[in-house]
């Protein structure tokens, strides 16, 4: 085993330095590589295979400027029960110039800070769909590290790529975090408590400690109808338990969000648009917002229904959106016509 793994990145990077050699400095390489689901390990940081490719392209002299998801292959059928390719991913790359500096570790982490929040508030601004964020992220994310020649642990030893990814995972959790951070309280106690334990049961008390923690309260909760509380026992509502009515004025952003992901399971981009068509304010941009960090959890705990719903509620969000436009613009018009009486009978 451990001589096929050693023939499979020789020859990978002898491949890799072998277009390296040939590449043009005036236009990008670009290199196709399918992975399989079993490929992420349970932090998602890296695999076997991934690992090896981006060694190779980076030791070869490359420096990878983008990552772009490819949907290749289908999720349903016979794929859907075994290790089947879960995705295809295109690398963009140039040639790293041969004066690249080196830096530190902690210069690093300063860099992807400034730089890969711009990017992932782009890419969630265009709408990407929550299963292709992550690996879309690693393109800005390993654009920053494989612009040097090298990067140096606290040690002085060169930082390996596995490290690298695991510390632009950390940075895109950070992001999403902070913006739940700016949620109200309420929301901010759902999503901990969901990442916690989902929708199952948790001891009052526990879950009182956590509700103080986050300035909220549990009665106030659940008189809003977010949760369960009785008996010594507190969890959060499914869906399918949630009011189907929503509040124009929703100021819970993890209500509207649970809200909106229900309708669209049930009646799609037409019963989510007559939703939002009626929202004040900007909480229906912020629950699509929560719905990418609850996919994010869904999808590390192997919820996959879960991420399912929240990912399919991301995607529509374009045409939810143009359908809620049309929906605002013919209300109007129809309380014209009544109050002109021209529909008088």
């Amino acid at each position: 085993m451990d001589s096929a793994k050693m023939f499979f990145e020789n020859g990978m990077l002898s491949v890799c330095r072998k277009m390296n050699l040939y590449a043009s400095d005036r236009y990008p390489v670009t290199i196709y590589y399918a992975y399989k689901q079993s490929d992420a390990d349970v932090d998602g940081s890296a695999s076997s295979g991934w690992e090896t490719m981006l060694n190779a392209i980076i030791h070869a002299g490359f420096a990878i400027t983008g990552t772009w998801p490819i949907h290749t292959e289908r999720e349903t059928g016979f794929k859907s029960s075994v290790n089947a390719l879960a995705s295809s991913i295109v690398l963009v790359c140039r040639k790293r110039p041969e004066d690249a500096p080196q830096t530190t570790r902690r210069n690093l982490i300063n860099i992807l800070r400034r730089e890969l929040r711009p990017a992932l508030k782009k890419l969630q601004d265009s709408n990407i769909a929550p299963v292709d964020l992550a690996q879309s992220a690693i393109g800005p994310g390993m654009s920053v590290f494989s612009r040097f020649k090298q990067v140096l642990e606290a040690d002085g030893t060169p930082m390996p790529v596995r490290s690298a990814l695991k510390i632009i995972n950390e940075e895109i959790d950070l992001y999403f975090n902070e913006q739940v951070g700016d949620m109200d309280s309420a929301s901010r106690f759902c999503v901990d408590l969901y990442t916690q334990n989902a929708f199952n049961d948790i001891k009052y008390g526990e879950a009182e400690i956590l509700a103080t923690a986050k300035s909220t309260s549990i009665p106030m909760m659940a008189s809003h109808g977010i949760l369960y509380a009785k008996g010594g026992i507190v969890h959060l509502f499914e869906r399918s338990e949630l009011p189907e009515t929503v509040d124009t004025g929703e100021s819970c952003v993890w209500m509207l969000t649970q809200q909106l992901t229900q309708a669209m399971a049930k009646g799609g981009v037409e019963a989510c648009a007559k939703i939002v068509a009626n929202m004040f304010g900007s909480n229906g941009e912020r629950a699509k917002d929560l719905a990418y960090r609850l996919y994010t959890i869904a999808e590390r705990k192997n919820w996959a229904n879960e991420a399912y719903a929240y990912n399919a509620l991301v995607v529509s969000w374009p045409d939810i959106q143009a359908r809620a436009a049309v929906l605002k613009q013919i209300e109007p018009e129809q309380l014209d016509l009544f109050s002109t009486g021209m529909l008088d009978t």
